[in-house]
Parts: structure tokens; C-alpha cells; sequence
């Protein structure tokens, strides 16, 4: 008597039973598109993108105006694209550069003068960090702009427009602190000059002119602090006011229609 082996199942079949695991149902929440059960409609499409984290970056509708491009020109995405690109060449720069300037070796301006001359791609990578850092302002600049002659920082979204100029005056000072990194003459006398405004700060200049130079005049402990500042303190700071920003634009209910 010959035994006869039990018949496969089809794969379709396989498949369900796997859908109905608990392994299975744990891992794809209920809405997506590979839970068993699963149906074209509006509110399945809504679970999928609220339970999905790359879908979850973007909002389940969007609006006709947010995809006309001559509307917002994408100048927030383009200015968040910069910060990134900012980030990664800065990091490549940070493992060439030491941030020290003792008197009579300047390592700062020769890790500099070997960026340009020595390191493999170092000269392409500086340049695209720096006019990537005039690029980032310009845009920045534009989006507020355009953010205001379209009356987007109107209710509801007043809280996000306040956000928005915080963003801007970080991104200045991030420029403004890079200025100085290079230690050559144009970098010195433009933070000598730009820092003196603080002798003029009502009450507490002399504080004020300390904490910005570390001493009494521009020096390596002003290198060094504003080294810092713009390697860690600011990103810090202005990365999560990129979260809080992103995050009421979708509560907000999006991209703000025209006037």
C-alpha cells in the first residue's frame, strides 16, 4: 500500500494563514496594505498612512494649491534640503579641521590651507559647505517671504510663523559662526567688527562683549566658542525647531491656501 503525501496547499491560502499569525498581525498594524482584510477605501488609505512611517511623513489629503508649484516654489523643502546637505559636508569637514589657533601656530588656518591643497575632494566638499550656507540663508529668506505675502501666518498658524522666524535667526547665526572657523584676516576683522555691536548693548555690554569673545578681543577662545556653537549647539537647538515646525504644519492642517 503506497502512502500518499498530504497536497500542498495553494500559495494564495499559504499566505492568509500567515496574515492571520499573531507574529504577523504585530508587526502590520490594521489599515495597511498586507493585513488580510484589506480594502481600497478612504478610511483603509488613512490607516495605511497613519500607520506607516515613511508614508506618516505626509499628510493622508493634500490640498490643490500645496501641489502647484509657483505657489510655494519649494522653498521650505529646498531650504530643508540645504540644512541636510549642510550636516553631512560639515561632518566630512570636522574630521580635517581642529578648531585651535594658539599664538604662533594657527592650526585652524593651516588644517584649512590643507583642505584646499591636500585632501582628496576637500576644496569641492569646503565650497559646497560654504555656498551650500549662502544658498540655505537665501532660501530661508525667500520662504519667509513668501510665507507673508500669501498671508500664511495667519490664524491658525500664528504660533508656526513665530517658530519660523526663530529658524531664520538660527540659520543666520549659523553662518555667522562658520565666518570665523577659517581664521584668516577677512574672518578675524569681520567677527571684530560684527561682535562690537554688543558694546552697545544697553546695561550689560561689557557681559554681553565677553560672552560672545571669551576674552577681551577676538582669539583662539573665541574660535573655540564659536566653534561649538556651530558644530553642536545651534544644529541642536534648530533641529528641533525643524520637528516643532514640520509637525504644526500638519496640525495646522497643511499648507495654507492663498489670500
Amino acid at each position: 500500500m503506497k502512502l500518499r503525501l498530504p497536497k500542498p496547499p495553494p500559495p494564495m491560502e499559504m499566505l492568509d494563514k500567515v496574515r492571520e499569525t499573531e507574529a504577523w498581525k504585530s508587526i502590520f498594524r490594521p489599515g495597511s496594505i498586507f493585513r488580510k482584510g484589506y480594502k481600497d477605501t478612504q478610511r483603509d488609505r488613512a490607516l495605511a498612512m497613519m500607520n506607516n512611517v515613511l508614508y506618516h511623513l505626509h499628510p493622508v489629503k493634500i490640498k490643490r494649491h500645496g501641489l502647484k508649484l509657483t505657489y510655494t516654489f519649494c522653498l521650505g523643502g529646498l531650504s530643508f534640503f540645504l540644512f541636510v546637505l549642510l550636516t553631512v559636508t560639515g561632518i566630512f569637514l570636522m574630521f580635517f579641521y581642529r578648531p585651535s589657533a594658539d599664538i604662533g601656530s594657527a592650526q585652524a588656518y593651516t588644517d584649512i590651507e590643507a583642505l584646499r591643497n591636500s585632501i582628496f575632494f576637500g576644496d569641492l566638499v569646503r565650497n559646497i559647505h560654504r555656498w551650500g550656507a549662502h544658498l540655505m540663508t537665501f532660501t530661508v529668506f525667500l520662504h519667509m517671504a513668501r510665507v507673508f505675502y500669501t498671508g500664511a501666518y495667519k490664524p491658525p498658524r500664528e504660533f508656526n510663523w513665530v517658530v519660523g522666524v526663530i529658524l531664520l535667526l538660527l540659520t543666520l547665526l549659523l553662518a555667522f559662526t562658520g565666518y570665523l572657523l577659517p581664521w584668516d584676516q577677512l574672518a578675524i576683522w569681520a567677527v571684530t567688527v560684527g561682535t562690537s555691536f554688543a558694546n552697545y548693548t544697553p546695561l550689560v555690554a561689557p557681559e554681553a562683549n565677553f560672552v560672545l569673545l571669551g576674552g577681551v578681543v577676538v582669539g583662539p577662545e573665541t574660535l573655540l566658542r564659536w566653534y561649538v556653537l556651530h558644530v553642536i549647539a545651534l544644529p541642536f537647538v534648530l533641529t528641533i525647531f525643524l520637528a516643532v515646525h514640520f509637525w504644526r504644519i500638519r496640525k495646522d492642517g497643511g499648507i495654507s491656501g492663498p489670500l
